[in-house]
């Protein structure tokens, strides 16, 4: 089986739970306002053989510590289901954790994925129609159905949250964003990510208007009142 991918990083510390080594795979269907790696979009990436990486992958091992392994993200991993399934498989049988770092926007038929899927690190766009196809030109009807594959799977989840000034950093809109993820299955952990403008070189090499010129980045001191009651909130639900 082949795969694409955009690059690996060997010691991941925020991506999921330890010290893991991540994979970005190429491919994404969507075009959110304030992508960082806008160079996984399309098509190319390097060609590897999911023997191939694995082996790479089971070198890292040493470093996996504190309940690390393996999250493949992007771009979105889902585009590529019977490659992302089958090194899945051949990290559980090699007994390494895996993680997914999605925002949902795959093709369906998620069983083969979600069975050797440890944790899912769930990015939430917005909760909103309108609001998610603003900011991802797309509609949300790929990610719903994620979601629901989740639910019937029983995978945990961390959901994630990009804040924006102007655009998701008011008192209404994180209020909401409470509500949604009290709707979503398993969710052990809330992660509000704050908005940095260190991709823009990207957009400038791929020659490419950057969707948010001008916008600063998001302070994340400002964001840690939030994120705790957004997770005091996931804790209520889950121990009910």
């Amino acid at each position: 089986m082949i795969g694409h991918i955009h690059s690996v990083e060997s010691m991941g510390l925020v991506d999921g739970p330890g010290v893991r080594a991540v994979v970005f795979l190429q491919g994404c269907p969507l075009r959110c306002l304030y992508c960082h790696n806008p160079d996984t979009w399309t098509g190319g990436g390097t060609e590897v053989t999911a023997e191939d990486l694995t082996a790479r992958l089971l070198r890292f091992r040493p470093y996996f510590s504190r309940g690390g392994g393996v999250t493949f993200s992007g771009g979105e991993p889902l585009l590529q289901p019977e490659f992302l399934a089958e090194m899945l498989e051949r990290l559980h049988a090699a007994g390494v954790h895996t993680c997914l770092d999605t925002a949902g926007a795959g093709l369906g038929d998620y069983g083969a994925i979600l069975r050797h899927t440890d944790l899912i690190l769930y990015d939430v766009k917005h909760f909103r129609r309108e609001d998610y196809r603003q900011i991802t030109g797309q509609d949300m009807d790929r990610t719903l159905a994620f979601v629901e594959a989740v639910r019937a799977a029983g995978v945990p989840m961390w959901v994630r949250h990009v804040v924006v000034p102007g655009l998701t950093d008011d008192e209404p809109h994180l209020t909401a964003l409470g509500d949604y993820i009290s709707t979503l299955p398993n969710v052990e952990k809330v992660e509000l990510l704050p908005y940095h403008t260190m991709g823009v070189h990207k957009y400038e090499t791929l020659g490419l208007p950057y969707p948010l010129a001008g916008v600063s980045p998001m302070d994340k001191a400002k964001l840690e009142s939030w994120e705790r009651r957004l997770n005091e909130h996931c804790y209520r639900k889950t121990d009910k």
